[in-house]
């Protein structure tokens, strides 16, 4: 399932915008490098996208290793980017989603194929649909016409966003009608957001009523789809699999973890100047060398989290705020505020003008 942008909340501390402080929550999400595979995947033919690829730190060719993460911001730029190049746009998002196979999603694929039922499938999805990274949830609530399996993402509504909820739920219809053992289409599906063309290119795609500007993402499901049996369902290869992953989301936590406490540190001390790594390393208690051997043990750099933590921030107060170029660069650790520009192009692909306006329009 294709999957959100968590961006950065803070409030002021000092009113005096010299002397404002952001105390920062929540987190910068990840979704798995697989989906980027995916989505290049389903491309028309002749459409480029290497340049694309590679801006996001990946290797065009491969190889694809689901357990490395991109940011799901810079993910929504490029599923965006792409689908503009693309001459069939509007189809993209549902072409990925039934593209998908249960398979592809390592042990999280084996737990939905292997459980007796899809509700069974569909309620493990909502304890580890993390594993696949932390850009969205799920959840199944019942309603007066059968249960309603929702998907949940908070952003910025960006084009990239709607890409890909159009094609986290073409997925799940695809690999709920894999695994099934009776015909899957969902009762009707719902998004948020307007169409983006014509609305029979999606009800012909799901096989049933599409309702937009509906207030959910999600998909009505009957209960007789949500009982019937799965092909392969087997209740203790199904508890194998559960295992795992409660493993692997413990394994994860602990891996978030120290990259969020060092996001969210340096956010805190940005418009002091970028802080050094043996600050950082002092205020979360150890030593500089430490912090640096188990950020490299998982893969990660501290200057990279210190460019995420100036990004997501600076995208933030680009969206939420009046403040001006040249404060919201003092603001995110840059001494002028053409040296932010420079930086934010390099982040987003374009400058923070053009962010701002664009996100002011949508």
């Amino acid at each position: 399932m294709l999957l959100n942008g968590g961006d950065y909340t803070y409030f002021r501390y000092y009113q005096s915008r010299k002397s404002t402080r952001y105390f920062i929550s929540g987190r910068m999400n990840q979704i798995t490098s697989l989906y980027v595979y995916k989505v290049i995947g389903q491309a028309s033919a002749g459409v480029e996208a290497r340049d694309l690829v590679e801006g996001l730190g990946l290797a065009y060719d491969g190889p694809v290793d689901p357990t490395r993460m991109v940011s799901s911001t810079e993910y929504y730029d490029f599923f965006a980017a792409l689908a503009e190049r693309d001459p069939n746009g509007l189809e993209l998002p549902l072409r990925i989603g039934a593209a998908m196979h249960s398979d592809e999603y390592g042990a999280f694929g084996l737990a939905w194929k292997s459980a007796p039922d899809l509700r069974g499938s569909y309620t493990r999805s909502e304890r580890y649909g993390r594993v696949l990274g932390s850009a969205e949830t799920y959840s199944l609530e019942q309603c007066a016409e059968g249960l309603f399996y929702s998907l949940h993402k908070t952003g910025d509504g960006s084009l990239g966003m709607l890409l890909s909820n159009e094609a986290s739920l073409s997925a799940v219809v695809t690999i709920s009608q894999e695994v099934s053992s009776a015909p899957f289409v969902p009762q009707a599906v719902f998004f948020k957001h307007a169409p983006r063309g014509d609305e029979s290119v999606y009800t012909d795609h799901f096989g049933c009523p599409v309702h937009f500007e509906s207030g959910r993402d999600a998909l009505l499901v009957s209960e007789q789809s949500l009982a019937a049996p799965n092909k392969l369902g087997d209740e203790t290869i199904a508890r194998f699999f559960d295992r795992h992953l409660e493993q692997e989301l413990a394994a994860r936590a602990d891996e978030n973890s120290l990259d969020k406490r060092v996001r969210i540190t340096v956010a805190q001390l940005l418009s002091e100047g970028v802080p050094t790594l043996s600050l950082i390393a002092s205020k979360l208690g150890m030593s500089s060398r430490t912090l640096q051997r188990r950020l490299s043990d998982k893969g990660q750099s501290y200057q990279n989290l210190v460019d995420l933590a100036r990004q997501e921030l600076a995208q933030q107060l680009l969206r939420d705020t009046d403040y001006s170029l040249a404060e919201i660069a003092f603001l995110t650790g840059f001494a002028e505020q053409s040296g932010f520009t420079r930086a934010f192009k390099r982040w987003a692909g374009r400058t923070p003008r053009s962010y701002r306006l664009e996100s002011t329009i949508s």
